[in-house]
């Protein structure tokens, strides 16, 4: 074991189960959902102010979660309204009941950034429609073949059917600002990679962060590259973010919305950082001659492709190799309609 992961403590052995609460800090409780995905469960926050509750966050759509809400709501939640419904940021597993939530507790606001209550309402449409033009030569050009462009529709027809509609309107958060709730000050920190405008929220007073899924416990958040920004490059977006979290104290209670609640956040932030270095070592060594990136995906990625995961294996690819592009370490070509990689010499 290295030193840097002697430095994480676990707050907790078990995670709640049911419509079971388990206080971290006055006010603070932790919930868990189960999620219909290969990741399991997401956690959720619920923080009591004097006259009402916060919720941050709310699992997909499904039968399951919308029992806990309401077990929870005639149980922990009841006989305080709900003042607000927080979003770290809009994908499925993290906004699939936001619409829902926000009705059933009486219009209660939906607090986001901007582009996390636009992309879930991009997406839900997109469900709704064959797949575009520009996407399917998206997914030729890196040479994904028939059964793996079909495979991705499925996919990405599942998932969004876990997404119900968004509220309406929103109250915006924006990065440096101040939001307060559950009897405290938060910091919004707005980071990309993960997402465009993922918010997290820090407690300078008790030190707390509020990560949502920019620093998870034991893995790495979902880096990837997608149609609709087909040259961004999320990885070098995420890495950079993390230094932010390396200004925070080390005996922080972070909080992440995967995994369990723990302390070490300079440790858990080099791992981080250290995995994805490993991974471009490792993309790096494939490169041997111009590939595509749906190539490079079944030899970085070889379990998840062979498991039905093509769509993410080729996503998390392509963000690594746009990182190799950006460092100088690779570059990008085109043959046509072919887009390929090589390594620069």
């Amino acid at each position: 074991m290295s030193g840097a992961e002697r430095q994480i403590h676990y707050t907790h052995i078990r995670p709640p189960e049911g419509a079971d609460v388990i206080e971290l800090a006055p006010g603070l409780l932790w919930a868990r959902f189960p999620l219909p995905f290969r990741l399991n469960h997401i956690n959720i926050w619920l923080l009591r102010d004097a006259d009402g509750w916060t919720l941050i966050d709310t699992a997909t759509t499904t039968p399951v979660a919308i029992e806990l809400w309401e077990r929870l709501l005639a149980g922990t939640l009841s006989g305080a309204p709900v003042r607000r419904l927080v979003a770290t940021h809009g994908h499925t597993d993290h906004v699939g009941l936001a619409g829902w939530l926000v009705e059933r507790v009486g219009g209660a606001p939906f607090v986001s950034t901007l582009a996390e209550w636009h992309s879930p309402q991009v997406r839900v449409h997109d469900a709704r429609s064959p797949m575009r033009p520009d996407v399917l030569r998206f997914l030729e050009s890196h040479g994904c073949d028939e059964p793996t462009i079909a495979a991705y529709g499925e996919d990405r027809a599942k998932t969004h059917a876990l997404l119900g509609p968004m509220p309406s309107s929103f109250l915006r958060i924006k990065d440096g600002e101040t939001i307060r709730f559950g009897g405290r000050s938060w910091r919004v920190m707005v980071c990309g990679g993960h997402a465009s405008e993922h918010a997290s929220f820090y407690c300078e007073e008790e030190h707390i962060l509020i990560a949502g899924d920019q620093v998870l416990s034991k893995i790495s958040p979902m880096i990837g590259v997608f149609p609709q920004e087909p040259w961004s490059d999320p990885l070098s977006e995420y890495l950079a973010s993390l230094d932010r979290f390396r200004g925070l104290p080390d005996d922080t209670l972070v909080l992440p919305s995967h995994g369990m609640p723990f302390r070490g956040l300079a440790a858990r932030v080099d791992q981080l950082a250290d995995h994805h270095e490993v991974r471009l070592d490792a993309l790096a060594g494939l490169m041997t001659r111009p590939e595509q990136a749906m190539t490079l995906a079944r030899g970085l990625f070889p379990k998840a492709v062979d498991e039905g995961q093509g769509r993410h294996a080729l996503a998390e690819t392509l963000a690594h190799l746009h990182r190799l592009v950006t460092v100088g370490r690779a570059r990008r070509g085109a043959d046509g309609s072919i887009v390929s990689f090589v390594l620069q010499r």
